[in-house]
Parts: structure tokens; C-alpha cells; sequence
């Protein structure tokens, strides 16, 4: 059994040089969670040394448990898992330095913001989300050609876009739908982040295709109808690549946490959230979108926020409003579809905003990030 240190201050998710390398195995980096296991909270004194917690932590690893270690400006902390009989057996309360030990009591443990003490970062390709800056990522729905891509590429990048999104596998409702270019897009996505430097984010839809799409995202993303497709959320887990988890169209807050503990409970840590927009009975939009959420679930975990308001309201017109109050509510990054061509686009034309309207959102959004403390 391996066990991970990472620290709030370490940031997390570097892609590894050899892209094979990470999806040559589909074995745990821990054992997976169990209904019985249980989450413990060791807290340190202020004075405790970095010997008395790489103690703590190698002891927790001698016992067959897990440490995640969460290093703050006047304590760490250090979130213990395993089995409950095991964990409740073993005297975590009496090593030097601890001050106090205490369980996790919710069913997403180590999603739950009281596991780390802290709010994560994730790092995608040299972007961080999760700090101060919020991040835009921005694209089109779908990839459609080389002159497309690198196109929207550079017109987001020069506007102030740190992530390219683009869809090389799409899950439509029709099967007559464009489905995308596949292999091919991928491609076309990394030739455009050679040519822009932006690193990439695209949707996996399917067991089979991860170790393809691992090979070229930066991040992966599972897609509302996969929230819970849990043998792929198991499988990204098993990776170290970023995930962001979109929540589905029915799923409460909780539904998406519990989706999140399925990734983490198999060791990537690299995860964010995102509000997409839920089903409800309004007809006027394509999605409710759910500002609620962003402050539930920055109280509820310590895993970034991100919101796309492109899905959640579905009009063009619209989409920059609720960008800008997505990013009032807290959210750490954005996620705006953009087309060079909206009328010719193959998927979600009517929704994408023309890189001249994308430009002048990013200039508002820098206002209202500013407003409430934030950068961008």
C-alpha cells in the first residue's frame, strides 16, 4: 500500500511526461473504500515537529491505514482511513504532538472539507484552480476542424482563457447527432495546445476510451449523463490526471459528492466539481442553473468549484449573466463554450458566444472577481 502526503500548499495534479504511463494499470493506489471504513481527523498541536507527524504517518501506514496530510499555517492536519475496527483499535489520540482526534461523520469522507481543513488546488497543465485567480475555460462544444480549433484557440487565449475545452467524444441525445471526431479531435486538441499553450479539457464517456483520451487531456472530463457511471468514475480515479465531475441533470449536492468519493476512495485527489444546471420544471431555458450550490459545496468539501453557465441557462444571451454571478457566488472557475461560427456549429450553436462577446465578458468578469476579492 502506497500513502500520499500531498499538501494544500503542494499543488496537485502534474502530468506525468509519458503519457502511457498513466493508465498502464488498472490496480487501486489504495485499497478501495468499504462500507465499514471509517475517516478520522487527527488535528497537531501548533508546536508539533516534522518528525512527530512523519511518525504519525509512517505508524498510520504500518497499520494497513491511509494518511492524507493537510499542512496549515498554524496546524496540520491528518486524515486517517480504513477499516472501522481497525481505525478504532489503534491510539491515535496518543502520539506526541496530536492535540485532538475526531471522526468524519459524513458518507463523503475524504471529499469533505473538515478531512482536509483546507481548500485544495488542482493543478492542469501549469493552471492552477482553487487559488485566488479564477480560471476561464473556454471553447467549443465541439472539435469540427483544424482551422475551428486553433481559431477559437487563439481568440480565447489573447481574451484571457487559461484552459481550452473542446469535445473529441460527444454523448448526445439523438443518435443521429453529431457524435465527434474521436481520435482525431484529439489530435486537433493538442496541436492546438502546441500552437496556443493553453492546456486542454475533454470529455471521456466510456471505460474503453479513457486510456485514448488519457493520452492527451490535461484534464478529463465526465460528462452530467456519467455522474454516476461508477466503474468510470472508478477507473479515472485510478489515474492521476485532473477529473472534473459535472453534476447531473437530476442529482442532488450530495449525488455529486458521493460521485467525487467514488474518484478519490481510489487515490486521485485531482478533482473538480462541477454545476452545470439541473432538470426542473421551468421551460423558458435549457437548465436551471444552480447557484445554491456553488457556496453548499465550498462550505461542504474542500475540492474547486466550477461552474458552466453555458448548459445551465442554454441562451446566448443570457450566458454572461450568470457567468458574472458565478463567479459573485464564489466559484473558482468558469467554463463558457465559444464558436468562431455559431450558425454553422454541429452541437450547441445557439448557446456559444462569438469571441467578440466572449472577449467582453472576461473584462466584466475581471470587475466582479476583483469586487469580491478574487483575480483573474
Amino acid at each position: 500500500m502506497r500513502t500520499i502526503f500531498p499538501s494544500p500548499e503542494v499543488i496537485h495534479g502534474h502530468r506525468p511526461p509519458v503519457p502511457v504511463a498513466r493508465k498502464t494499470s488498472c490496480e487501486p493506489i489504495f485499497s478501495t473504500q468499504t462500507a465499514n471504513s471509517l475517516a478520522m481527523i487527527i488535528i497537531t498541536r501548533p508546536d508539533a515537529t516534522e518528525e512527530q507527524i512523519q511518525h504519525i504517518v509512517s505508524r498510520v501506514a504500518d497499520w494497513g491505514l491511509r494518511a492524507e496530510v493537510s499542512r496549515g499555517e498554524m496546524r496540520v492536519v491528518i486524515g486517517v482511513i480504513g477499516a472501522e475496527d481497525k481505525i478504532r483499535q489503534k491510539p491515535l489520540g496518543a502520539f506526541p504532538g496530536v492535540e485532538s482526534v475526531m471522526p468524519v461523520l459524513k458518507p463523503y469522507k475524504l471529499v469533505s472539507y473538515e478531512f482536509r481543513g483546507t481548500a485544495s488546488r488542482v493543478k492542469v497543465g501549469d493552471v492552477v484552480v482553487g487559488a485566488k485567480e479564477v480560471v476561464v475555460m473556454a471553447g467549443p462544444c465541439s472539435v469540427e476542424s483544424e482551422d475551428q480549433i486553433l481559431s477559437i484557440a487563439h481568440s480565447i487565449r489573447d481574451s484571457g482563457a487559461k484552459i481550452l475545452r473542446g469535445g473529441a467524444f460527444k454523448p448526445r441525445t439523438s443518435p443521429y447527432s453529431f457524435q465527434g471526431l474521436g481520435k482525431v479531435g484529439l489530435q486537433l486538441l493538442a496541436e492546438a495546445r502546441r500552437e496556443s499553450g493553453l492546456p486542454i479539457i475533454t470529455e471521456v464517456m466510456d471505460t474503453k476510451d479513457l486510456e485514448l483520451v488519457a493520452e492527451y487531456a490535461d484534464c478529463l472530463q465526465i460528462g452530467a449523463r456519467n455522474m454516476q457511471n461508477f466503474s468510470l468514475l472508478r477507473e479515472v480515479g485510478r489515474t492521476q490526471i485532473p477529473v472534473m465531475l459535472k453534476r447531473g441533470m437530476a442529482a442532488s449536492i450530495k449525488d455529486l459528492l458521493m460521485s467525487a468519493e467514488y474518484i478519490l476512495s481510489e487515490g486521485n485527489f485531482n478533482v473538480l466539481l462541477c454545476e452545470r444546471g439541473i432538470r426542473t420544471f421551468e421551460t423558458m431555458t435549457r437548465n436551471t442553473l444552480d447557484l445554491n450550490a456553488v457556496p453548499v459545496l465550498k462550505a461542504e468539501t474542500h475540492l474547486p468549484v466550477v461552474v458552466d453557465p453555458t448548459h445551465g441557462i442554454g441562451i446566448r444571451d443570457f450566458v454572461p449573466a450568470m457567468a458574472l454571478a458565478a463567479v459573485a457566488a464564489g466559484a473558482d472557475s468558469i467554463m463558457i463554450e465559444v464558436h468562431n461560427a455559431p450558425e454553422l456549429a454541429k452541437s450547441d450553436g445557439e448557446q456559444s458566444l462569438l469571441p467578440k462577446d466572449f472577449d467582453d465578458l472576461v473584462r466584466r468578469v475581471r470587475g466582479v472577481a476583483e469586487a469580491v476579492g478574487r483575480a483573474l
